[in-house]
């Protein structure tokens, strides 16, 4: 009986640590760049394996699922996943996206994060300006959003 009632309150304690927020997160970043340019905010460019990476998982069960996160990102960048799994499959053009990307900013390990300010150049290409990377940050939620909004405070 004892080692019953154990498990039942070690399965209530993990329910009620796996929180879920809805996030905005954006896989076109097109679409994310126009809006961060009406909104005046930066992009928060997500490289991932959503479904294998062990780390990633991590940063977003300690960080990302969390009311404090979301209400952060909300009035501060614009959410982009991309995303490289290994079960699911990504729609041939955001495939093409996320690998240019990664090649782009050099991304040889997820989780990655950058965050960016696209410029608009004369010729209607997108430059991105580089504010900042950061990956997993130990600490929880507190801890990455300070680390994160060093970078935002800088430009």
């Amino acid at each position: 009986m004892k080692q019953f009632l154990v498990f039942i309150i070690i399965a209530l304690a993990q329910t009620n640590n796996a929180q879920t927020v809805d996030l905005n997160w954006h896989t076109d970043l097109s679409k994310a760049v126009s809006i961060s340019i009406n909104e005046k905010k930066p992009i928060m460019l997500f490289f991932t394996g959503s479904d294998w990476c062990g780390w990633c998982m991590r940063l977003k069960k300690e960080v990302f699922n969390h009311e404090k996160f979301k209400i952060w990102s909300d009035d501060q960048i614009i959410l982009v996943e991309l995303d490289f799994p290994r079960r699911k499959k990504l729609e041939p053009n955001i495939l093409n996206q996320n690998r240019e990307l990664a090649r782009i900013f050099g991304v040889s390990g997820y989780p990655t994060c950058w965050l960016v300010k696209p410029q608009i150049l004369e010729n209607s290409k997108v430059n991105f300006l580089k504010l900042g990377k950061l990956g997993y940050v130990a600490g929880g939620t507190d801890k990455w959003i300070s680390v994160a909004e060093k970078f935002l405070i800088k430009n």
